[in-house]
């Protein structure tokens, strides 16, 4: 019933949302009588604020329209790859009228960025795709809301998710012989999982994975994230933390853990601050400061708006992640797409080369699960393994903001670029599908 109260509450508040940011107009429009008010401005930014604190938040949008490419300024355009239930591989194709800037956009690496399934949408991410954009093809996981995927579309589990990775990663390397995968926070795990299954079958493996703030090992400086999932009990989640869908929306009935609840959980870490960031907006609005209050727009027009997730997947997420420690115990079974159960072997890999990155201040991933990583692949050459640790970043700074754009990225870059040479699939542009290879002639301007 959670789900049901809550979604009538959002009912209840939505026209008092739309009045609150109507007011907000009308007193700071200086034309209107009530914009000549005394206190007019303060009357407004009160407003203001009440519509955004009660305003529901949709899914934002990447909006990366160009990006410079070697001084040139170059198009993107996104484009769905692969469509499926519970995901869209989606991809930002770059077009340039120049030939030398064309030339040099399709001889630069490949990168599929696995985006989080942890309560935020993939555009969480926009700062670390219109950065990588710079210097290389870009490809992402753009997990959907499971409240609207409908129930015929079956349960979503987390060896679906190694599935669909595994699935997306020989996707590009169909089109391209190869790709670079960077895994950011949760997928780290699965990422790293779909990767030794390739590995262990004798695939092609990707020429890099970057690992990026995730729970390879949460016994490690275990946060306040880990102790939740290891001091309760998996029937507690089971029996407090999923909801099933109202019937207002296409998946209704699907049972799944709420984004209204991951959102409490982000805001209850932290609540001082955000209380504070709420009342620096109010100032900056009073004060006319527009770029401070768009600035704060920005940032919780993003992290305001959560998805759901499918029940089956994060009870999974709960047991082998951060319970059962499956990974690191070498326990891990995942169901095959052949209905077999394949072991999790991280030692089969030998030719990905592997870069971790932790932030020193991240209170989601604690200092060492994510390079826990270069334990369990013990058979990659120590030449092949690097970690790198951003003083002062927190869990976001390492792969948004300035810390990520100064310190991260360069890093990545530069990794991704060392090791760029290695197993390639033959022939990969004529075993790509046949839509792909249709849309890639010599002549056309994108990359």
């Amino acid at each position: 019933m959670l789900y049901q109260i809550y979604e009538a509450q959002r009912a209840v508040m939505e026209p008092f949302a739309d009045f609150a940011q109507a007011a907000a107009k009308l007193y700071s429009d200086p034309l209107t009588p009530f914009g000549q008010t005394p206190l007019a401005h303060r009357v407004s930014a009160s407003y203001e604020l009440m519509h955004r604190l009660w305003k529901d938040y949709e899914k934002p949008e990447f909006g990366i329209q160009t990006v410079q490419v070697g001084g040139t300024e170059v198009v993107v355009h996104e484009a769905v790859e692969i469509d499926k239930p519970f995901c869209e591989l989606r991809r930002f194709k770059r077009f340039s009228d120049d030939p030398a800037t064309l030339a040099g956009m399709k001889a630069q690496p490949t990168v599929l960025v696995v985006a989080p399934l942890s309560g935020h949408y993939a555009t969480l991410l926009r700062d670390t795709v219109r950065s990588l954009l710079a210097d290389h093809k870009v490809y992402i996981t753009d997990w959907k809301n499971a409240r609207m995927v409908p129930l015929d579309q079956g349960v979503f589990h987390l060896d679906d998710y190694v599935a669909y990775v595994q699935e997306f990663i020989r996707y590009v390397q169909g089109i391209y012989g190869n790709c670079h995968v960077i895994s950011v926070c949760q997928p780290t795990v699965p990422v790293l999982a779909a990767v030794s299954l390739m590995a262990s079958r004798g695939e092609v493996t990707p020429l890099t994975m970057t690992m990026m703030g995730g729970p390879i090992d949460a016994r490690k400086s275990p946060t306040a994230v880990n102790n939740l999932a290891m001091n309760k009990s998996y029937e507690w989640f089971e029996n407090n933390v999923i909801h099933r869908v109202p019937t207002s929306f296409p998946g209704a009935g699907r049972e799944v853990y709420p984004g209204f609840l991951q959102h409490t959980g982000f805001v209850a870490m932290n609540p001082d601050r955000h209380l504070l960031s709420h009342y620096d907006f109010f100032k900056h609005l009073v004060a006319g400061d527009d770029a401070g209050a768009e600035a704060h727009r920005k940032f919780y027009d993003e992290y305001n708006a959560v998805l759901d997730m499918d029940a089956a997947y994060y009870l999974d997420t709960i047991r082998t992640v951060f319970q059962e420690y499956a990974l690191v115990n070498g326990s891990w079974d995942v169901i095959s797409e052949d209905g077999e159960l394949e072991r999790v072997r991280p030692e089969d890999i030998t030719t990905t080369a592997q870069l971790t990155i932790e932030g020193e201040l991240d209170d989601i991933s604690g200092a060492g699960q994510t390079a826990a990583a270069h334990d369990l692949c013990v058979n990659v050459p120590k030449s092949r393994q690097k970690h790198f640790e951003v003083k002062g970043a927190g869990h976001y700074g390492i792969f948004s903001g300035r810390r990520w754009r100064e310190l991260v990225y360069p890093e990545v870059r530069e990794f991704i670029a060392r090791f760029n040479d290695g197993p390639v699939l033959p022939n990969a542009k004529r075993s790509a599908p046949a839509k792909a290879a249709a849309r890639r002639t010599a002549a056309e301007p994108a990359a």
